[in-house]
């Protein structure tokens, strides 16, 4: 019997690719077609998600016809509710064997497998999600070992199915060893590293495959089941690049922008003074997120990078311009560094190249690493180099540890590798955007942001 898998991860909402995607989809699928996505395919940047709670995903995987997909780790980065709020609203199985509740009840909505027919075919579709370790509490998950909950689900569906298919969120190296000590995966599909396989690759009998990320490519596997066997018989990696965009999908787009920009664009508040940005400059917006992380953490120090931020606010404050201003999911997180080691990152930003070079790392959605602004402290400096950082006047030392708020970003060091030197990390919840939203609204804490921290000197050496 013939059956051909057609499948996407990664797709993180680059629904313009997307909107092509669906295009090849439709010209490959036919009757014997399961159609299938590894997870990220809800990346929360989107306002078109934003602004309706996620719903905007389940419109579009049900219009092109998807059978399932895993959940990844954006589908979890909107928190809970949005996660019950999708999978219990979706037609289309949200699959995870390994991702329960923190109290280890499982997640309304979510299936731990499902088993679709295609004429007469029994297909197991199981699939595993992150661990996102210190994440984890913070979004009231718990997420079991993947190797032991997949082989559960096997045993548990055993003599159920044809043939297995595992959507695997884990990356390509685990997987590679799932597909060598696990029996009975028939085809695995890797997301979550991106990677794209130029064509499938047979482990211990386990046809793999993974179709890159953005949805820039379309993977398609075609497979004979006779007798319990599964040969693969054809496949190809298909580019988006030069597909035409589905209209209903661009129109369901659409529709879906206009009532997320409604529901989003409804005014919280008008500040009382703008806080203008800078990538370079030190500036208010940069300065009132260290603030509000510095008095949300309770810390010796407050310390983000302006490229968090993608532009000022400066008069109505709402959830649309939120996440224009500030998209990334990161996190409010703190930690303890020593002296020497922040002194270090804090001369490094004085380097415009520094402040402007690619900030790329996980869940940034800026440019620029931008420049480090700090609160509870003051950066002396001759406009090359650091002279000094004071706390209450005095001096840091090199070898005292000192708390710091921050994000998650920096505290893995992306954008100044010299920070990932920490320990005791503590991650909270809400996205660095929350701080926004609640600090702007406070005129002593707007007032604070416009006093300068970084004071240029060369002459104060004591």
């Amino acid at each position: 019997m013939k059956l051909k898998i057609i499948h996407t991860n990664d797709l993180h909402s680059h629904f313009d690719n997307f909107s092509k995607a669906v295009s090849l989809i439709r010209q490959q699928k036919d009757e014997h077609t399961l159609l299938l996505d590894g997870g990220d395919f809800a990346d929360f940047k989107s306002i078109e998600l934003q602004g309706t709670k996620g719903k905007a995903a389940i419109e579009l995987l049900t219009e092109a016809g998807y059978d399932a997909l895993t959940i990844g780790n954006n589908e979890m980065f909107n928190g809970m509710e949005t996660l019950k709020h999708m999978a219990g609203n979706s037609p289309i199985p949200f699959i995870s064997n390994n991702l329960l509740k923190k109290d280890l009840s499982p997640i309304e909505g979510v299936v731990s497998s499902t088993i679709i027919e295609k004429n007469g075919l029994r297909i197991l579709v199981t699939g595993s999600s992150p661990n996102l370790e210190e994440f984890n509490d913070g979004l009231g998950i718990h997420v079991s070992d993947y190797k032991t909950a997949l082989q559960t689900e096997l045993e548990r569906r055993q003599g159920l199915f044809d043939l297995c298919v595992v959507l695997s969120h884990i990356g390509t190296t685990a997987d590679q060893k799932l597909a060598e000590e696990v029996e009975g995966i028939d085809v695995l599909i890797s997301a979550h590293d991106h990677q794209l396989y130029a064509e499938p690759r047979l482990i211990n009998g386990t046809i793999c495959n993974s179709a890159g990320s953005f949805g820039e490519h379309v993977g398609v596997l075609e497979l004979m089941v006779e007798n319990g066997n599964v040969c693969l018989t054809d496949s190809s990696m298909l580019s988006t690049d030069k597909a035409e965009a589905s209209s209903s999908i661009t129109d369901i787009l659409a529709n879906s922008k206009e009532k997320a920009v409604k529901n989003l664009s409804q005014p919280l508040y008008t500040l009382k003074q703008p806080l203008w940005h800078d990538v370079v400059e030190e500036n208010p917006l940069s300065n009132l997120i260290a603030d509000g992380l510095k008095d949300l953490l309770q810390t010796d120090i407050g310390l983000i990078n302006s490229g968090i931020a993608l532009a000022g606010i400066f008069e109505h404050v709402s959830e649309k311009k939120l996440i224009e201003t500030c998209p990334s999911p990161l996190n409010p997180t703190s930690f303890e560094i020593k002296g020497k080691t922040l002194k270090a990152a804090v001369e490094q930003s004085l380097d415009a190249q520094v402040c402007l070079a690619d900030g790329r790392g996980p869940g940034f959605r800026g440019k620029y690493a931008g420049r480090l602004h700090i609160s509870g402290a003051t950066a002396v400096h001759d406009g090359n180099r650091l002279i000094k950082v004071t706390i209450a006047g005095r001096e840091i030392e090199d070898e005292i540890w000192y708390t710091v708020a921050s994000s998650d970003y920096l505290q893995r060091g992306s954008g100044y590798p010299v920070l990932a030197d920490n320990r005791n990390p503590v991650f909270k919840p809400e996205y660095i955007r929350d701080v926004i939203r609640e600090y702007a609204a406070k005129p002593s804490f707007l007032k604070q942001a416009t006093i300068g921290r970084w004071i240029k000197g060369a002459d104060i050496l004591v």
